[in-house]
């Protein structure tokens, strides 16, 4: 029995549920409007349901500057309004070059509201810290919050980059439960399986967004991996009739605290070829065997 699971992905109270495969908006930065509609339509036309990006999205390769990505699937979603209603739209606040970090009341508030008007939406999904500002406390972060969902400009909180323990401070402040969390996770960074993330996400009930589920695309073209990977990963797919990305991203969705893997290519047709992951087989020897060929070295 495959340990991928194919079924959609509940994220807190939201009705819509996610597909297994999320949008990426990373390298979102294209502002021909044609092209932009394109690839958001591409990936909703193949069944993604989650578009994720964040404010400080456009920063990176080949953007314009701070809101960048928003700005441009703001301007997709103001051109198509059908668009917004077929996704779950989440971003992300609270990063802020040079500073780097801030959370504080006045900030992620302001952070929020200016994605709002980016977006050109009345109101974001899902809306996830950052990163966290370990010089502001928790319960203030956790009242920020919950106003933000009181006044209906969110829907549902999600924490990015941060540890159980940072996730449990915040929760101890909510009077209602943090959705999802986005940790870094792929065949070559198997941290979530071993530093409590997976642990937490399955106890308090969060859905996990794995970001760079092929490792920067690491594990697309076999780059600075391990060999032994490599080999396992196409082992697995000449068997499986695909290819290595399609394994690597079935492993990301195997763990049974059920991640949804965001994608970032901005090429549509691969957009729509990310979801085969979820046909493929992966049983318990072979999620082990890419574990032990990531690490080098057997398990105990």
């Amino acid at each position: 029995m495959s340990l991928v699971d194919p079924a959609p992905r509940r994220i807190g109270s939201l009705e819509r549920r996610s597909t297994p495969i999320a949008f990426g908006c990373w390298r979102f930065t294209d502002e021909d409007p044609r092209r932009a509609k394109s690839l958001i339509a591409a990936a909703l036309d193949a069944g993604i349901v989650l578009i994720d990006t964040a404010d400080v999205y456009g920063l990176g390769p080949g953007g314009t500057g701070f809101g960048t990505s928003e700005s441009i699937l703001g301007g997709v979603l103001a051109g198509d309004p059908s668009l917004r209603d077929r996704m779950i739209l989440a971003t992300k606040g609270g990063i802020t070059p040079p500073v780097p970090y801030d959370s504080s009341p006045s900030y992620l508030r302001s952070a929020c509201e200016a994605s709002l008007r980016r977006l050109r939406t009345d109101v974001i999904d899902l809306y996830f810290v950052h990163r966290p500002d370990v010089f502001t406390h928790p319960g203030a972060v956790a009242e920020t919050l919950s106003d933000l969902r009181a006044s209906g400009k969110i829907r549902e909180v999600g924490l990015s980059n941060h540890t159980p323990a940072q996730h449990q401070a915040l929760a101890a402040h909510l009077d209602f439960p943090v959705a999802a969390t986005q940790p870094e996770f792929s065949a070559l960074h198997l941290d979530p399986l071993r530093d409590g993330t997976f642990d937490y996400c399955m106890t308090a009930g969060m859905t996990p967004l794995a970001w760079s589920p092929l490792a920067g695309g690491a594990l697309a073209t076999g780059r600075g991996v391990r060999p032994e990977l490599v080999a396992v990963l196409d082992r697995i797919a000449a068997r499986e009739e695909t290819d290595r990305v399609s394994v690597a991203l079935a492993f990301v969705l195997a763990h049974p605290a059920n991640p949804i893997a965001i994608v970032g290519t901005q090429r549509p047709e691969r957009v729509a070829g990310a979801m085969a992951a979820w046909r493929v087989r992966l049983e318990r020897d072979d999620v082990y065997d890419i574990i032990e060929a990531s690490d080098g070295t057997p398990l105990p």
